[in-house]
Parts: structure tokens; sequence; C-alpha cells
């Protein structure tokens, strides 16, 4: 088929003339390409002819049409033509051999899809599969696009394997899935699924990067794992997705949607593929982008230049002059493009390369500008034109935009860069939603001419009346609280008199009370230094100074509130120092060597309730304590004050254990603070004669002995925390202590840690006391296991009591030899801090 264009006469002007030639030579493009296009799906056509009849592939079909050519020394689309005419002797291969649609109420009659095997008689064997192949075959030719294809898969395969609906999906450049092509599927639910980002649980993404079907039969689970189309999706009980053959990466899916619930059989998904395969040249083949927007190989300079470009901002393009045999500039060819350069059509940066500029920009031929790009081609000169306007038509309707257009000549080519001056819609929509976000407005002044600009947001801003016009500089401070316009009236003279930029708050009054306002303006001088212009912003600051005086208000608040916990953790410190000092050296108690460590928590402004007491009896007998109050602050320290004296106070009267501990729990249940303190406590009296230790507990960690190279806690008898309960009942436990035993008495800082099981903990206190005894630090073992805690998030005190190899002389055991070394010594004898 040929295109004629009637060349306009002698006397038609330039641009005339240029575009009729433009026009011609796309009809001529359009012409060719039809051509290929029917000779290709001709090829096609006979290709999956031989598919269907041998079962070879589209490369073996190929070669076997060849191989036929060259044997009967005929053309390669004669010999297509020459097997297509046997798919059914008689017919007309140009005549579309798809049935047409039944009318509405009626059914069609079963063809030779149908005969092979219908619903009734399951799906089609090996045997049965070549009919339906060969008429899928027959049909192509007919496809003009990816819809008729899908179309023409549905209406054979639904009455053979009741496919309902057939979808066929092409992934984009930016990884996205376009529905081309769909049958059986309403508009609506086609228009809501045509295009699907790339997310992870689409069947048919997963079909083309896995080259594999997905075969979805069990909706329940598949909706777990996929995302299914369809409203509902259980209008589709099984479905299959099945990526299109490709050389390379594949780039398309067909999807074949059934009604009809239950697993696709071994026969139907081998025609589901054959089917696939059988049209894949032809999505190919329509997948394919339009030959003319591609561009050529770019000769080396070029390439040079596009790199250039590429790290530009702005518009700019390199343009090649394309001439006709009469050697005149017919049209310019875009061969390199900046990324920020956008045609009419929305196409950007490299996406323009390849594109002729009179089939992007028509209505330039014969303007001023074409005319410049003509000089500066010929001659050399810079091209540097007046802003020009341009219409173009977008979204239905035109639109009109100014260009200032620089260019430049390299070697034989345009180097062109733009500005476009108008601001779009959209951009002045952005600019009034920043100001309104960012509660500001922007403002000028022109002094020339006594002209002031304001934005709407600013009249918003003032809370004033738009019909009363703007306010000038001169008059601003006039506006303002009395308190602030010296400053602001200072700062504007200073402004209109020197120069200088202002950044200045200041307040004014308006209905809603007094808003605190920021102004920020600079000029713009001449040439002699003089303002002439004025331009800045106004910015309502009214809730940041808001939230700034919440701040501080509660920062003062939190400063006091700071004092007085530090106050009361100095006055807590110095009354738990008064009443538990701390031996700098190991003391020596009925025979027994004790060592004393006690740290305060790391964090915290309290104070903690761990306590220690280590005295010697009135006969002879040594006591030992270790408690630990819930709490923390001058309360905390109370009680274990209270505990602490009671505690000693009926030991030395000669009290039992188990009559101590339950005396201190209804000293503690019947105390005035509500809800009533509850503690910890371990008590222990030792016997010299026959170093005999008896001890009980109250909700304590037991004691830890080690003994021979090993650690052991010592079986608990029985007894709850203090506080707790009433009438609670209390056990003891006795054990006897050999010379070299280590018997560890410790509060639950030594070994809790956040989240940790206190198994754990017991466990490496355990294996940390071992290990520090083997390396020699037995003079320093409650102090280094206190001080190995990087970070002490509760109160740790450490009662280390060592039974000697040696006993002691009864001399030494009157007055201790380190007793002058404590400072004073404070406390009866052999009491560790006792007054």
């Amino acid at each position: 088929m040929t295109h004629d264009v009637v060349p306009p006469d002698d006397g038609a002007p330039p641009e005339v003339l240029a575009l009729a030639k433009v026009v011609a030579r796309l009809r001529s493009e359009i012409a060719d390409l039809e051509g290929v296009a029917a000779a290709t799906a001709v090829l096609e056509r006979a290709k999956g002819v031989l598919m269907a009849q041998t079962g070879s592939s589209a490369d073996a079909a190929y070669e076997r049409l060849l191989e036929r050519a060259t044997q009967r020394g005929s053309t390669l689309m004669e010999e297509c033509w020459l097997a297509l005419g046997q798919i059914r002797p008689g017919a007309s291969p140009l005549l579309p051999l798809l049935p047409p649609a039944p009318a509405k109420g009626s059914r069609q009659p079963p063809g030779p899809a149908v005969a092979a095997g219908g619903p009734c008689d399951g799906p089609p064997d090996e045997d049965g599969l070549r009919p339906l192949l060969a008429r899928i075959a027959e049909c192509l030719a007919e496809a003009g696009d990816e819809g008729d294809v899908a179309e023409l898969l549905r209406a054979v395969l639904a009455e053979a394997v009741g496919v309902d609906a057939v979808m066929i999906y092409t992934v984009t450049a930016a990884g996205s899935l376009e529905l081309t092509g769909h049958a059986g599927v309403d508009h609506e639910l086609a228009d809501q699924w045509s295009h699907v980002p790339p997310l992870s649980g689409v069947a048919a993404l997963e079909a083309i990067a896995a080259r594999h079907p997905v075969w979805l039969e069990d909706p329940v689970q598949d909706a777990r794992r996929y995302l299914l189309i369809g409203n509902p999706p259980e209008r589709w009980p099984s479905r299959a997705w099945i990526p299109v053959p490709s050389e390379g990466i594949a780039r398309a899916a067909v999807g074949f949607l059934r009604t009809r619930p239950g697993p696709f059989d071994p026969d139907t998904r081998t025609l589901l593929r054959r089917a696939v395969r059988l049209c894949g040249a032809l999505l190919r083949a329509f997948g394919k982008p339009d030959g003319g927007a591609e561009a050529a190989a770019a000769p080396d300079d070029v390439e040079r230049v596009q790199r250039i470009l590429d790290v530009l901002s702005g518009p700019a393009v390199l343009l090649t002059p394309l001439r006709s045999s009469t050697g005149e500039t017919e049209d310019y060819r875009i061969d390199a493009a900046a990324p920020e350069s956008v045609d009419v059509a929305g196409r950007r940066g490299k996406e323009l390369i390849g594109r002729k500029v009179l089939e992007t920009y028509p209505t330039v031929a014969g303007t001023a500008l074409w005319e410049g790009y003509q000089d500066t081609l010929a001659t050399g000169a810079v091209y540097e034109g007046e802003p020009f306007r341009y219409q173009e038509v977008g979204a239905g309707f035109p639109q009109e935009s100014v260009y200032s257009v620089r260019a430049t000549r390299l070697g034989g080519r345009l180097l062109v860069s733009w500005i476009r001056h108008d601001t779009s819609e959209r951009e002045i929509r952005r600019l009034a939603d920043m100001q309104r976000l960012g509660n500001l407005g922007w403002a000028g002044w022109h002094l020339t001419t006594d002209r002031v600009v304001w934005s709407d947001q600013v009249y918003a801003i003032f809370d004033r009346d738009a019909a009363l016009g703007p306010i000038g500089l001169e008059e601003l401070p006039r506006h303002v609280l009395p308190e602030d316009q010296a400053r602001l009236g200072s700062a504007v003279q200073r402004l209109l008199r020197l120069g200088h930029a202002v950044d200045q708050p200041f307040r004014i009054t308006t209905g809603d009370g007094v808003r605190h306002l920021r102004i920020v303006v600079e000029p713009q001088t001449d040439a002699d230094g003089t303002p002439v212009e004025v331009h800045g912003f106004f910015q309502d600051v009214t809730a940041l100074r808001d939230a700034e005086l919440a701040l501080r208000e509660s920062e003062r608040a939190v400063l006091l509130q700071r004092g007085m916990l530090q106050a009361e953790r100095a006055l807590a410190a110095r009354l738990q120092s008064t009443l538990l000092p701390i031996p700098e050296q190991s003391l020596e108690l009925a025979g027994l060597c004790v060592a004393v460590a006690c740290i305060p928590a790391d964090s915290g402004v309290n104070v903690g309730g761990d306590w220690y007491s280590a005295i010697e009896l009135p006969d002879g007998s040594a006591l030992f304590v270790v408690g630990d109050v819930a709490g923390h602050g001058l309360a905390a320290v109370g009680t274990m004050a209270q505990l602490r004296f009671t505690a000693k106070g009926m030991a030395i009267t000669g009290s039992a254990l188990i009559d101590v501990l339950r005396r201190l729990n209804n000293l503690l249940l019947h105390t005035d603070s509500e809800p009533s303190a509850t503690a910890t406590m371990v008590i222990g009296r030792y016997q010299p004669a026959d170093r005999r230790l008896t001890w009980a507990r109250a909700g304590h960690l037991p004691p830890l002995l080690l003994r021979g190279g090993r650690a052991t806690f010592l079986p608990q008898p029985d007894g709850c925390l203090l506080g707790a309960a009433r009438d609670s009942v209390y056990g003891q436990a006795v054990i006897d202590l050999l010379p070299g035993d280590r018997l560890l008495l410790y509060t639950d800082g030594l070994v809790e840690e956040p989240g940790e099981d206190i198994d754990l903990g017991l466990d490496r206190l355990g294996k940390d006391a071992l290990r520090l005894l083997g390396a020699g630090l037995d003079e320093e073992l409650a102090r280094t296991l206190a001080g190995r805690r990087l970070a002490n998030r509760d109160d740790i005190c450490v009662l280390d009591v060592h039974v000697p190899v040696e006993a002691w002389p009864r001399a030494a055991r009157g007055r201790p030899p380190h007793r002058g070394a404590r400072g004073g010594g404070r406390g009866g004898p052999g009491e560790a801090g006792e007054e």
C-alpha cells in the first residue's frame, strides 16, 4: 500500500514545506512497518502450524521452513503460505479462522477444539492436543495485539479445559507489570489490575522471574502467599501463570483463570504450556519497542557529550542536522540529552534520543528559533533568541509556555539548552502548600514604584483582610506591639539606608490574641548600592514560641525536682554512711576472718536499702546478717536502720534466729507506711567451739560455700520475705565449717541482670569466685567480686566469712591487729561499724 502526498504549491511558506516532508516520511515509515508486521505475522503463523503438527520448537520449525524453501526453490514467504494451506484444504488462509462470538443467550457449536475433548470428556490427551494447538496456530495470524491473543486462547481453551479468563502481563523497564491483553475479565477489574508494582507475592511476577509456571489450585493456601486477582478472589479457584519462553530474560507471562475448582491435570498443564509456547514469538514481537524510537549506536564524540550532559542540571540536547539530497537541513535528530530535558509528551532524558525535532515540536518550523538554528549551524555564531511562546496540547486543552533558548555549534551539530519561564499550576500549588504547612508567606516591596506584593499566606498570618492591601515597610513598625516598635523600626531603617538584611522577631495583636512573627528580608541594590527592591518572607512562630516557653517551664520543674532528689540522696547517703560504715580492712570475729564490700548503684539519685551486720556476741559467738530493703531513698534507709538494730538487739539478748525473723516480719507489718515495706534477709550465728554455723533466711538468696576448689550454694530452709504475710513460718539450717572454708553472704545486686534467669547469675558468681581464688585474690575476694559488675543497676553488699587454716591465737581475738587503722574505730569490740 502506498501513501501519496500532494506537494504544496511553490508559493507555500517554508514551514509548510518542512511539515509536508515530515508527514510524507512518517507515512512511508508506517507503510514499511505494516509490511514488515504482515510478513512477520505470516511467518509466525506458519511456524505455529509446524510446531503444533510436529511438536517441535519454534527454532526447529523455522529451520524446517527454510529447508523446504531451499529444496523447492521458493521464497520463505511462499513456503509459509504453503504450510498454512495444509491446515484446512480448500480454506483461504486469509480468512479469519476464529469462530465468531456466540450471540447472547446462545451456545456456540463445538468446533474442532471441542470435538477433541470437552468438559464432559475430561482434558485432552496427547493425541487430542494437536487439533487444539493447530487451531491456535491457525488463528494467530489474525491477532493484531496481545488482546487478540488473549481472546483467541480463551475461545479455544474454554470448552476444552474450562479456561474462563486469560490475562497477559508484560514486565516494564522499572520492574512492574503492565496488563497488555485480557479476555473474560470485566473492564473495571482490568483497570484495577492494569498496573502491578514489583511487590512480593505476585504470582505472575514470580513466574517470570523463576521462568517456570506457577499453579494456584488451593484458594485458601494461595491467598496466604499471593495477591489474588478478582472481586472476590474466590471467583477463580484455580489459576495458572506461565512465562512466555525467551532466549534471554523472560519479559511476559500468560495467566489462565478457571471458575472450576481443583488442580490442573498433567494433560491440561501440557496443553497450556504448549499454547503459551506457540504464542511466544508473536507476544515477543508485540513487546518490542518501536524501531523508530531506538537510537542507533552513537559515535564516540556523541557518547562523550552524553557523559557531560548526564552531570548537568537543567535541560540540554545535542542535535544532529538531517539533510536532504540537495544539502538543505530538513530536520534535527536528538542524539544526546540531559536528564532534566522533557518534551511535550512527557518523555524525559535519554527517552528523547533518536527523536526528531519537528516530530516533537512541529510548530517550530519557520519560526525565528528555526532560523536561528540554521544561522548558528552555518556561521558558528551563538544563538540567544528573545523569549518566545510555544503552544502545546496536554490533557486535551492547549497550554502555552515561554522559553528562552540558547544554541551553540559543536562540530557539525548543535548543543541546545533552554529555560522555561512560566510556572505551572502544579508548581504554584506546591508553593502554596509549602507556605501553608510552614506557616510562612513571601513578600516583596518595589521601592522605586511603591508597589507591595504579599502572598495569600501573609494576609492569613497578619489576620488582615486582603481588601485592605499589604503594608509598606516604613509603616510596618506601627502595626506591632509598642514594646517591639523600636527594634523593628531600627532594623527597617538599616535595611533601607544601608542595605542590611533583616531577620527580626516581633509581635502583633490579632483577634486570636498575640502572635509571634518573624521577618526575614534582603534588599536588591542598583549599581550605586541603593536598595531598589526588598524581598523575603514573614513566618508565624507562635507555636514555636509557645513550645519554647513550655520547654523552659518543664526544664525549670525538672531542675527543681532534680535538686530535691539530690538533696534527699545526699541526706540518705549521710545517714547510710553513719549507720553503716564500711571497714577498710578485714575483721577478726570469733576466730574468723571477715571482709566487707558495699558498692552503691551507678544510676539513679536514690540510696538503696542494702545492709549488713557482723558482730561478736557476749557468749563469744559471731552474728552475721545481710539484708536488702525494697525501694530506695530515705524510707528505705529508715527501714534498714529499724531492721538492723532490732535484729542486733534481739540476737544479743539471746533470741533464736527464727524468732528474730518472725518478730522482724511483724514489725514491718505494723509500720505506719502504706503499703508496708518488705525486705529480704539472711542471718547466721557461728559457734567457734565446734565451728558450727546456724542460719535462717527470709526470702534471701542462699549463701555460697567455697570448699576444696568447689562452689556450692547451701540448701535453703523455709522462709518468705519480711513484711509479706502475717504469721510467716521460718526454718533454720546448720552447717559445720572446716578450716579453709569461705562463706559468701550477698545481696541480689551481685547476681541479677535484667531479663536473665537468676540461676545464670548464681552460676556465674560461683565460677567467678573460684577463678579469683585460683588467681590468688583471696584477700580481696569480696571487693573484687563487687567491683567486677560493669553497670550496677542496684546496690551490692558482700560479706566474705573465711575460716583460717590455722586457728587464731586466743590472745588475738580480744583486739584485732588492724583496729587502729579504721580511722577512730567507732563501735563495740569486734563489730564492723557498730556504735
